[in-house]
């Protein structure tokens, strides 16, 4: 882990027992750990989106919970990591730790019962799993990460903020989990479910209004 503080900012001194590679209050006075807050937007808003067309479609209203639950995570991670306080810390990586662990014990039973849909869950779980490796990789070699971001142009040293890695992959693996359980929830409706691409880049469930025949 990183040392306590880097430098003095708005929120004063961390008093959370955790403070992580990425060096305090270097980009933003107002945000202690800058990459590592804003990375958390994947958790905010793909999810709030996704509540909304969940909506829009009518489909089962647990699953506007679920898309929101994700984003409750991002926002109680975004105020950790900006803060830096030890209020905000228990909204931070244990219910994601949390979400992971759970995908992974039910996705075999899932891909045994729906096989077809495979692709979308084995996405899911090694998105998450890369996310998990390179959260490791962050707390275990945080000081040569360290030294080689002195040596780096501002832009490319923050690619090697590996924590703010976990949190994207994270998030687009909670995300994806959500669509492989409408998926199979639809399907089992007779629904005809497909996976699009909003702008050709971020996935989301397109759902016929008919049932199939």
């Amino acid at each position: 882990m990183a040392p306590a503080a880097d430098r003095p900012g708005y929120w004063g001194t961390p008093t959370s027992t955790l403070d992580w590679c990425e060096e305090n209050y270097v980009v933003s006075y107002y945000i202690a750990e800058f990459w590592n807050t804003v990375s958390n937007l994947i958790m905010i808003l793909p999810p709030i989106y996704g509540a909304i067309q969940t909506c829009k479609d009518g489909l089962e209203v647990r699953y506007v919970w679920s898309f929101l639950g994700i984003a409750a995570v991002g926002i109680g991670s975004w105020s950790f990591h900006m803060t830096l306080q030890y209020e905000m810390q228990l909204l931070d990586e244990l219910p994601m730790i949390y979400s992971c662990c759970v995908f992974v014990y039910f996705l075999p039973v899932l891909c045994r019962v729906y096989p077809w849909l495979r692709a979308l869950g084995f996405t899911s779980l090694s998105v998450f799993l890369l996310g998990f490796i390179l959260w490791n990789i962050d707390n275990i070699f945080c000081d040569s990460l360290r030294a080689t971001r002195q040596r780096l142009p501002p832009v490319v040293g923050a690619v090697t903020q590996l924590h703010a890695w976990w949190h994207i992959l994270t998030g687009l693996g909670s995300y994806l989990h959500i669509l492989l359980s409408l998926q199979i929830r639809l399907t089992y409706l007779k629904h005809r479910p497909k996976v699009k691409f909003l702008c050709g880049v971020w996935p989301i469930l397109h759902t016929e209004s008919q049932k199939a025949s």
